[in-house]
């Protein structure tokens, strides 16, 4: 049998399904039921949604953003550890704590390495179209098994945890699959050449100089907006990039591109959109949800200031 990326979301889907049933018996999470409603839509997408009417997905999709924009998805009461308790686990483990984080992304890159040759009977044991998806999940069970034999921990309570991490992040945990998808739902409803025709329209795009501030300071605007740099690059560069610095100036594509992608990811520092990368963090952490994106705001200013004339010296070169 070939382990494919359906067998992932099988298994995601599950993990929500849990959630779903632990949140609508939590008696402390004053929206027990609502939330309980929108990881069990959640955990239906991943479980059938591919046997489903893709109509229907998008009404689930709805949904669930309608209960989070009521604010009905809230968290319980968890009991947290003590201090003691931490510092005792942390002198007993060591640095073997480290072992399970450090187990996924070696057993990723070795499942991605060697997938085409791992076959048994004419058969791929690895999806050889999502070698690295499925690496990853294998990866994931295997450091949850080394977990909890280090800790001596059973999976329920990696279940209790997991629930209380999903409990923290709340509905932003679904935030980089819809903004994921975001980037070709503007390409296709052409928001790119809305961009294009607004710029040329309304900014003085005949200077190059304002041209190559424009493409940047969009990137990041854009990726501010949607949380992610990936979906923010066809736009500005279907817009501006192509057509205007490519084009008009002659500029060097692949200087515009490794610019504007970075571009976009200083944007990704200040947004909470980015839930992977500023809220996931401070939810870990157990600090103010701002608190990342507050520490990052210089750098991506300097960064962004930076790329303006970075892209300018190189790309006309």
């Amino acid at each position: 049998m070939t382990l494919s990326i359906h067998h992932l979301y099988y298994l995601v889907g599950v993990v929500l399904a849990i959630t779903a049933v632990l949140t609508v018996r939590d008696a402390s999470n004053p929206r027990r039921y609502s939330s309980a409603l929108f990881w069990a839509i959640y955990a239906v997408v991943f479980l059938v949604g591919d046997q489903i009417n893709p109509v229907i997905v998008g009404v689930m999709a709805v949904a669930m953003a309608v209960i989070a924009g009521f604010r009905g998805v809230d968290s319980g009461k968890h009991q947290p550890r003590t201090t003691e308790q931490y510092v005792a686990s942390a002198k007993r483990l060591g640095n073997k704590l480290f072992v399970p984080a450090l187990a996924i992304p070696l057993i990723t890159m070795v499942g991605t390495l060697s997938g085409k040759y791992l076959v048994f009977g004419g058969t791929h044991l690895l999806d050889p179209k999502n070698t690295t998806l499925v690496s990853l999940g294998i990866g994931c069970v295997i450091a949850l098994v080394l977990a909890c034999w280090l800790t001596r921990e059973t999976p329920a309570q990696g279940m209790r945890e997991s629930w209380r991490l999903t409990d923290a992040l709340g509905w932003a945990l679904v935030l980089p699959q819809m903004l994921g998808m975001l980037g070709l739902v503007f390409s296709d409803a052409g928001v790119g050449k809305a961009v294009a025709y607004v710029t040329t329209e309304y900014i003085n795009m005949d200077l190059k100089f304002v041209a190559v501030v424009v493409y940047v300071v969009g990137m990041a605007l854009f990726t501010v907006i949607m949380g992610n740099g990936f979906a923010a690059f066809p736009v500005m560069t279907g817009g501006v990039g192509v057509p205007v610095l490519v084009h008009h100036f002659g500029g060097d594509p692949a200087v515009m591109a490794a610019v504007g992608m970075l571009s976009g990811y200083c944007g990704t520092l200040v947004t909470p959109m980015a839930a992977n990368f500023n809220i996931v963090p401070a939810a870990l952490l157990e600090i103010d949800k701002n608190a990342v994106i507050r520490a990052q705001v210089p750098t991506a200013l300097l960064l962004l200031t930076a790329n303006v004339f970075i892209l300018y010296f190189l790309m006309f070169r």
